[in-house]
């Protein structure tokens, strides 16, 4: 009961009250014309600002500046940056919020985000600080950020001392997913991409699990694009019906985090330039599977499964780069802890997880220590 179906587009709603918005998803969405006639009641005569990185600005900030305009926007600028993580600090947000002024950008202007989560965490962030708030929409690119990143209103950059540890709640007005756009992505973006839709399986739903394993072939060369634009509205529903429920993360919202404990300490230690943020997640849950199998909370058989599920999609489940002691001293800065003790989320059953903040470090360097080949 999440999802409205309109033919080929798909309606997902996040509903925030005042703040609720749509996620619209379909398969060549830029070019239909119900695309358009929701652009133009969130664009016409108000200034906008595009922000693109390197990559997507080429590939499609053409086609996007066109639709913009011809929704009717006051004034359309466009301002892109190098792609990639190291791209994700404060200079670069500082970059585009002043690109916002020289557009001439009010308090009723709009930035649009066209890319993956590295692009619509910052454009997201300039939008929740530039004149204190306005407003911002999300064109997600990547299938990391598709199924992740542009649903509930996270924006965060990096420090040199760890990932996302400057940022904001402020919720998109809305969000275009053309599943077309996934096309384009090469080979280990579409892998990485799938760990975040794995992971909602495992958090949530035992039945996409289930298709995700028999169909790993399907999702991971675009085969059948009826089947992945269902899917990623899937799991937009779930997604949304949790940051429904705990927007700021107080309460269920945290179960998003699974693997992500694990998974951001190894990237950290990797200097953000080694495993993607996907292929971190999928190690990263990888271990929370073997640490709630040693606490007792998951058999052996299940998390074997779990496991066996990110391996199918080519994702690592382990990574003998660091030190068990290595990762765990990492883990001490994360800032889901609370009160020095690590929140880990676990899964008990596909479907069932829980946050756990119990387990010693014996147990945390043994599960580690599990997942090194």
């Amino acid at each position: 009961g999440l999802i409205r179906s309109m033919s080929s587009m798909f309606e997902v709603p996040v509903e925030l009250g005042a703040d609720s918005y749509k996620i619209l998803v379909a398969p060549g969405l830029l070019d239909m014309p119900g695309c358009a006639d929701v652009l133009k009641r969130q664009l016409s005569g108000l200034p906008v600002l595009l922000v693109a990185d390197s990559n997507t600005e080429r590939l499609y900030g053409e086609k996007v500046l066109a639709l913009i305009r011809s929704c009717g926007a006051a004034s359309c600028g466009l301002h892109s940056f190098p792609a990639g993580e190291s791209s994700k600090n404060f200079a670069v947000v500082e970059e585009i919020c002043r690109a916002a002024f020289r557009n001439r950008l009010d308090r009723k202007g709009v930035i649009v985000a066209l890319g993956g989560g590295v692009t619509g965490d910052m454009a997201g962030f300039a939008a929740a600080i530039y004149m204190r708030g306005i407003r911002c929409i999300q064109i997600p690119t990547s299938l990391l950020a598709m199924i992740d990143s542009s649903v509930g209103g996270k924006t965060a950059v990096d420090l040199p001392e760890g990932k996302n540890l400057i940022g904001a709640f402020h919720q998109p007005d809305l969000v275009l997913m053309d599943t077309a756009l996934l096309k384009t992505l090469p080979d280990d973006q579409i892998r990485g991409g799938s760990a975040e839709l794995l992971k909602h399986a495992v958090l949530f739903d035992p039945e996409l699990f289930e298709l995700l394993l028999e169909k790993a072939d399907v999702f991971l060369k675009l085969k059948d694009m009826a089947l992945i634009t269902r899917t990623i509205a899937r799991s937009c529903g779930l997604k949304a019906a949790v940051v429904a429920r705990d927007e700021k993360e107080q309460g269920d919202r945290a179960l998003l985090n699974l693997g992500h404990s694990f998974g951001h300490a190894l990237e950290k230690l990797q200097n953000f330039c080694g495993f993607s943020h996907g292929e971190a997640v999928a190690y990263g849950t990888a271990v929370a599977a073997r640490l709630a199998e040693f606490l007792g909370f998951l058999s052996p058989a299940t998390a074997e499964r779990v496991i066996d599920l990110f391996r199918r999609y080519g994702l690592p489940v382990s990574c003998n780069e660091f030190t068990p002691e290595a990762v765990l001293d990492v883990m001490q800065g994360d800032k889901k802890n609370i009160g020095g003790r690590k929140r880990l989320v676990l899964p008990r059953a596909i479907g069932d997880c829980f946050v756990y903040d119990q387990a010693d470090d014996a147990v945390i360097l043994k599960a580690i220590g599990a997942c090194r080949d």
